[in-house]
């Protein structure tokens, strides 16, 4: 592996690492913002689906501009965007405006995931294409596990918008390291054959992914277990504080398990993702998430607890490598990026509900139960979808 290739999968883990430590960071903040802003659950779930909203708008554009433009351009300016708008989050005194800073920084998170899965897909052996966006995809979990260990710390010390302002500088710093280490493409020759593939039009490029029935098992799979997983990522310490009575450094530490949880799921899953398939993996995922989400929906108990959050997170954590492998391995490779960010449609729209039903469903229950067995349902579907693929695949 060359020099560049290394930098390149270090480049994609700083951003990963940053990205989703913005997204899911907001849970870990949410039980002060709550305080702070006087805001109901509901609220509460209007903000973070704002998040997703701007992000599942924009997530396609940027996967198709994947497959035709500079992706170091892209991966530079807009996950300094990304940070502009976590930055700006500081500043929230409302619901409206809070939602208004997170879909600035939503749409500098569409930027993230499809261009890094494709240039990292361009450098790298398709016989090391699993384990490899593993690795890289363990910057999810490593900025969610350092985070969830630091924000309390942070709070204690100064206030919520400290963090804010203090995952906006380390996004800066991920656009600068993009901009100086990324390449889009590994050779002369590959960059002249991408340039002639830029030829073909949109239309026909999206029309030659449509057409296959596996794009929609998978992409209607992606939006349900993109719901299940947003249950606890939004109301999990908040669930554990109130309902359970545990205290916040202990219910902030469930994030923390659930990142190492998962590292230790995408490597494992990751590898055998490469041995035994992408679709066998993933109905294991949604398995293993519909189990982990029942735990923590029946808990009574921080012990209790923290086993069902183990099981969530080791399917948790290699979900979003393994699902886009499986775009490599079924679409042309010059499409990966396009296929990935009509993915994120289907992925958006799991997100942007998710926070606003099971919000909802908590105000008006006054319990959290019904919301966590919501995402259990949502987690079935999904690896049910991914059983007519498995049969697609031996025709």
């Amino acid at each position: 592996m060359s020099k560049r290739a290394i930098g390149i999968i270090f480049a994609g883990f700083f951003t990963l690492f940053t990205a989703f430590a913005i997204r899911y960071s907001y849970g870990l903040i949410l039980p002060h913002m709550l305080t702070d802003l006087g805001i109901l659950k509901f609220e509460a779930g209007i903000i973070f689906s704002s998040y997703f909203v701007s992000c599942t708008i924009f997530a396609p554009v940027f996967g198709l501009l994947a497959d035709r433009t500079d992706t170091r351009i892209i991966l530079s300016i807009f996950v300094a965007v990304l940070g502009i708008g976590a930055f700006l989050m500081s500043f929230s005194n409302s619901v409206l405006q809070a939602s208004v800073f997170f879909a600035i920084a939503g749409i500098g998170h569409s930027a993230c995931w499809a261009p890094i899965v494709t240039v990292l897909m361009r450098w790298v052996n398709e016989k090391r294409r699993g384990i490899t966006l593993s690795i890289v995809d363990l910057g999810t979990t490593s900025g969610i596990a350092l985070w969830s260990i630091i924000i309390p710390f942070i709070i204690g010390g100064f206030s919520w918008k400290a963090v804010w302002i203090s995952l906006g500088i380390t996004a800066l710093v991920a656009a600068l390291i993009n901009y100086i280490l990324i390449r889009s493409h590994p050779s002369a020759e590959n960059d002249t054959a991408n340039k002639a593939d830029n030829h073909v039009s949109v239309v026909k490029t999206y029309a030659e992914i449509l057409r296959k029935s596996q794009f929609y098992f998978i992409g209607f799979s992606y939006m349900f277990i993109s719901f299940s997983i947003l249950v606890p990522f939004t109301f999990l310490t908040v669930y554990a504080t109130s309902d359970l009575m545990i205290n916040y450094q202990s219910a902030a530490f469930l994030i923390t398990i659930i990142a190492v949880s998962g590292a230790i799921g995408k490597l494992i899953l990751g590898h055998l993702s490469d041995v035994f398939g992408r679709i066998k993996i993933m109905i294991l995922c949604g398995f293993l998430t519909a189990v982990g989400n029942t735990g923590i929906a029946f808990a009574d108990n921080f012990y209790m607890l923290v086993l069902f959050v183990v099981v969530f997170g080791v399917g948790y954590g290699s979900l979003w490598a393994v699902y886009a492998a499986s775009a490599r391995d079924r679409f042309s490779m010059h499409n990966s990026g396009s296929i990935l960010g009509l993915w994120a449609l289907f992925h958006g729209l799991g997100s942007v509900l998710s926070p606003v039903i099971s919000g909802w469903i908590i105000d008006s229950t006054g319990s959290y139960f019904p919301a966590f067995i919501l995402a259990v349902t949502a987690s079935v579907i999904s690896f049910i979808l991914l059983l007519p693929v498995t049969i697609l695949d031996q025709k």
